[in-house]
């Protein structure tokens, strides 16, 4: 574990426990959402994202800053880490912070995020199927995400953690083409080999 990653889970345990004590499930739930949201706007704002890092800002001013923006669209349980954030000069770790926190979720309830890519809409006939064959083979809840991808001929692709099931047309036809080019030949040439045996016997 590096040193970052360690920092992460320090604070997300913190923040996570302290959830539990306010809340318990509904209320780790929504700081879960709301950190979500934060970082969600921290990737599409570049402004809000530099204002996060910057080591140049003064603490005591963006703490001002970071009430004005946050005070009543946030629970202040995630505004008050926020600030201590601020203070130890760690915001800039938000989005692996916030990363850590929901993998704390998953493993406390059982879930698993799932990123699904498609050519097209998501039914909710498909969803549910997707959700079905996870659920069955990881014994977990699993969180759909779905994202569409045009360049794909067909099929979907999940993501589940660090792993990516491909099972696009696309690459379908690539595994197809190789079994030709590849294994092909060898399972002819097998094949060629055994009738000669056998007319040779």
């Amino acid at each position: 574990m590096t040193h970052s990653d360690a920092l992460s889970l320090i604070y997300a345990r913190s923040l996570y426990d302290l959830a539990d004590e306010a809340g318990g499930r509904d209320k780790i739930i929504e700081v879960s959402e709301e950190l979500e949201q934060i970082c969600e706007l921290a990737r599409s704002d570049r402004t809000l994202r530099e204002f996060f890092a910057s080591p140049i800002i003064d603490p005591t001013r963006r703490s001002e800053s970071l009430r004005r923006i946050f005070n009543d669209r946030i629970t202040d349980l995630t505004l008050r880490f926020l600030l201590v954030l601020n203070k130890k000069g760690r915001l800039a770790h938000l989005e692996a912070i916030n990363s850590t926190f929901d993998h704390l979720l998953q493993e406390a309830f059982g879930q698993v995020e799932v990123d699904v890519f498609t050519p097209g809409p998501l039914g909710d006939e498909q969803a549910n199927a997707i959700k079905s064959r996870i659920k069955k083979a990881l014994s977990k809840e699993p969180v759909l995400h779905h994202y569409l991808e045009p360049a794909m001929l067909g099929g979907l692709k999940l993501r589940i953690g660090d792993q990516l099931i491909d099972g696009s047309v696309a690459t379908k036809l690539k595994r197809l083409k190789h079994n030709l080019t590849i294994s092909g030949p060898t399972k002819m040439r097998t094949r060629m080999d055994r009738i000669i045996e056998e007319g040779e016997a």
